[in-house]
């Protein structure tokens, strides 16, 4: 299965804010950005799936596709009490506690690493059984690094090594087993 993974365009007004899954306004450079990515697009997907949140919904309503499903395994890691907040003005304290194990630690009624980690790994191997040919996702930066992390033996302490912009889509080969999963290039060449 041809399997690309998205995550959605620039975003506005998040200088310094912790948003995980609150809902943020999309970038004035939207229609830019979504008409760079379309030309990735040379035959529609036979499935896109959706991140619920309005900055993923809005991308995937663009790209060509016989069906669109949301699915809330997609979202962003969730910061719980942090949601919303600037991170300067969060307790030093805690974020450096959680900092130094992002992995396994969850911000006050948030998740952690892992709880995304699992989630990836469920819509993935539910993915794998399915018969699509091409299948779109979008999606967000944590959910995108835990693909590559899933995929391709990545460890979780090393997935921020990954860089994922705004707008850029990751193309993966997902085999029938783990065994022929596969990195097949990434889009666009463009940075906003």
């Amino acid at each position: 299965m041809e399997l690309f993974v998205i995550r959605h365009t620039s975003v506005s007004g998040t200088s310094g804010l912790c948003y995980g899954q609150s809902e943020v306004p999309l970038a004035d450079s939207f229609d830019a950005e979504t008409a760079i990515l379309l030309q990735a697009f040379s035959e529609p997907a036979d499935v896109v799936f959706t991140s619920p949140l309005e900055r993923c919904r809005r991308l995937a309503e663009r790209l060509p596709a016989a069906k669109r499903i949301s699915d809330d395994r997609l979202k962003e890691v969730f910061f719980g009490e942090w949601e919303g907040r600037q991170w300067d003005e969060l307790p030093e304290a805690d974020v450096r506690a959680w900092a130094d194990d992002f992995v396994y630690a969850r911000p006050p009624g948030g998740e952690s690493l892992v709880s995304l980690a699992a989630r990836t790994a469920d819509f993935l191997e539910e993915l794998r059984g399915q018969p699509y040919k091409r299948v779109a996702v979008v999606t967000h930066a944590g959910f995108v690094r835990c693909v590559w992390a899933h995929l391709l033996g990545i460890p979780l302490s090393h997935i921020f090594r990954l860089d994922i912009p705004y707008g850029h889509g990751y193309r993966f080969g997902l085999g029938t087993s783990p065994a022929f999963d596969r990195w097949l290039g990434s889009f666009p060449a463009v940075s906003f």
